[in-house]
C-alpha cells in the first residue's frame, strides 16, 4: 500500500510491480504549491533542497537561484534539481544534518522546503541555514477506503506519513495489528507508533530498500 502523494506514488508503483508485487495506492497527502517570493541570492552561498517538491512546485521564483550550487537530500532531490538548470555541490544519502555535517564550506544556506519539516535540532547545524523558505505544502486528505489496508503492508516514506496512517486507522477503528508496515527509517517508524503486525526498516532511505524490506512481509505475513 502506497501512502505518499503523487507524483512519488506512480513512481513507487512502478518500482513495486518491476519488483513482482502487487501496488495498492491510497495517498494520504495532496501537494500544492505555496506562493513565495525569492530572496536576492547575493545573500547565500548555496540552496539547501530535501526534497523534489521544492522544485516540482517552486514555480518561476526558481530561475533568480539557478546560480547557487545545490546540496540535495537524495539521489532523486539532486537529479530533479540538475534537470531544473542548478549545479550540485553535494548530495546526502540520510537526512539534512548528516548533509550538512560533511559540507562545512557552506555557512549561509537558504532552505526551500515545504510547510510542514522536519527541525534541525544541532544549532551550530542550524546556524548555518540563512533563510528558510516554504514553497510548499503536503497537505493531509483523508482516505479513501481505509478498510483496503486491512492484511496489506503500507510504505511509510516520512515520519509524518507514519503518524497520519495511525491517525487514520484509529480514526476509523481499524487495529493497527492488522496492518504491517515498512518504513524508510527508524525515526518514520517512531512516529507511526507501536501494535503493528509486523515492522520492517529499510536498510537506507529509498524506495529499493523499502520493497526490499516489505518484501518478506508481503510474501510471508
Amino acid at each position: 500500500m502506497i501512502l505518499r502523494p503523487e507524483p512519488g506514488n506512480a513512481v513507487t508503483a512502478a518500482r513495486l510491480r518491476d519488483a513482482g508485487l502487487k501496488p495498492l495506492s491510497l495517498p494520504l497527502f495532496e501537494v500544492r504549491a505555496l506562493d513565495w517570493t525569492p530572496p536576492d541570492p547575493a545573500g547565500f552561498d548555496g540552496l539547501l533542497l530535501t526534497s523534489a517538491n521544492a522544485l516540482r512546485h517552486g514555480g518561476s521564483g526558481l530561475a533568480p537561484l539557478h546560480g547557487l550550487p545545490v546540496l540535495a537530500v537524495g539521489g532523486a532531490t539532486a537529479e530533479a534539481a540538475r534537470t531544473a538548470g542548478f549545479a550540485v555541490a553535494q548530495t546526502g544519502a540520510t537526512d539534512v544534518a548528516d548533509l550538512l555535517q560533511d559540507a562545512p564550506g557552506f555557512e549561509r544556506l537558504l532552505w526551500l522546503t515545504g510547510r510542514d519539516r522536519t527541525t534541525i535540532t544541532h544549532p551550530p547545524l542550524a546556524a548555518r541555514i540563512a533563510a528558510t523558505i516554504p514553497v510548499y505544502a503536503s497537505n493531509a486528505i483523508p482516505l479513501a477506503d481505509a478498510a483496503l489496508l486491512r492484511g496489506n503492508v503500507a510504505l511509510i516514506h516520512s515520519a509524518r506519513a507514519g503518524a497520519q496512517l495511525a491517525a487514520e486507522l484509529d480514526l476509523h477503528a481499524i487495529p493497527r495489528g492488522a496492518v504491517r508496515i515498512a518504513a524508510i527509517s527508524g525515526k518514520a517508524a517512531a512516529a507511526a507508533g507501536p501494535g503493528w503486525g509486523a515492522i520492517a526498516i529499510a536498510a537506507a532511505p529509498n524506495d529499493e530498500a523499502m520493497i526490499a524490506a516489505a518484501r518478506p512481509l508481503a510474501i510471508d505475513p
